[in-house]
């Protein structure tokens, strides 16, 4: 395989996982809003701290992705 096409399958892949991290987020939020009058205040607070920590993974994710695409342009 050449490295060309390793790097695109990398950026794939990275992209794939991007998109599970925005699905869940996206329900985590919907969630979160539905139910922060009748849910504990613990479950809010945690679904808070995990939907800050994927939005930080996810933005992780994409600048791991801008520079493989930009090592694109060496190949």
């Amino acid at each position: 395989m050449s490295k060309l096409d390793l790097a695109k399958e990398k950026i794939a892949y990275l992209k794939f996982w991007l998109g599970i991290m925005v699905a869940v987020e996206a329900s985590l939020t919907g969630w979160l809003l539905t139910n922060f009058q009748s849910a504990h205040w613990i479950l809010v607070f945690a679904g808070a701290v995990v939907l800050l920590a994927i939005g930080f993974g996810g933005y992780a994710i994409h600048t791991r992705i801008e520079k493989k695409i930009t090592s694109l342009e060496e190949l």
